[in-house]
């Protein structure tokens, strides 16, 4: 299953439809963007309430990638966190203590203790214990996603490489994708076209994945 979270209608905007999908909306949601207020916390749990962990949730642009931390509040047994993107997203909160884009993986360290490990960008996870997956499209440089925050140089077909090394030896509990950009922060039609290619790719990919399968089951090797 796929899960759009709209809060930037970012995802009209590219006209991105994906099958099996679900769309929660969230547009208009005050104190949302980068920074979460304990108000729209409890507007996006609620949302999010009955909806489960094992499918791909498409998390608006990286403005809102925090929402990964309300999605791995829902597992029920031990896993790591494995994270692709430019920023390490473990900045010290400020702002009061608001939960943002920049500080979610610091506070999922710090109040999930189910979880045990985080990795960032890294294919190769030790262990055993399943996995949630995180991706930032900021990771890619600008041929295949378009951002308003500085991007790294990973290839798409790197990433999905990456992805597959941990899904041949770990059990998928989830994966969640953000990144875009909109056209009230300047995105062209060309930003909007490549953003909804790759996300078509990404999902094409993770749909052989059978995520939404039970927690015994493990995805295919790549």
């Amino acid at each position: 299953m796929n899960i759009f979270i709209n809060i930037s209608g970012v995802f009209k905007e590219e006209a991105c439809s994906l099958p099996e999908s679900l769309s929660v909306g969230l547009e208009g949601t005050e104190g949302s963007c980068c920074y979460c207020s304990k108000e729209a916390e409890a507007v996006i749990r609620e949302a999010i309430a009955s909806l489960p962990v094992q499918a791909v949730h498409w998390i608006d642009t990286g403005d809102y990638h925090y929402i990964s931390k309300f999605w791995m509040e829902k597992i029920t047994e031990p896993f790591v966190l494995a994270l692709f993107d430019k920023h390490s997203d473990d900045k010290d909160s400020a702002f009061g203590g608001l939960l943002s884009c920049g500080n979610w993986v610091r506070r999922a360290r710090e109040e999930l203790p189910l979880m045990k490990a985080d990795y960032l960008n890294i294919r190769d996870i030790p262990g055993d214990l399943p996995v949630y997956l995180s991706i930032d499209m900021d990771i890619m440089p600008r041929q295949f996603a378009r951002t308003d925050w500085d991007q790294g140089q990973k290839s798409l077909d790197e990433l999905l490489s990456d992805l597959g090394t941990i899904a041949s030896g770990h059990r998928i509990l989830g994966v969640d994708v953000c990144g875009g950009l909109t056209i009230a922060k300047g995105a062209k039609a060309e930003d909007l076209s490549v953003n909804s290619r790759t996300r078509q790719i990404i999902a094409a990919y993770l749909s052989s994945w059978n995520i939404t399968c039970s927690q015994s089951s493990r995805p295919s090797k790549a």
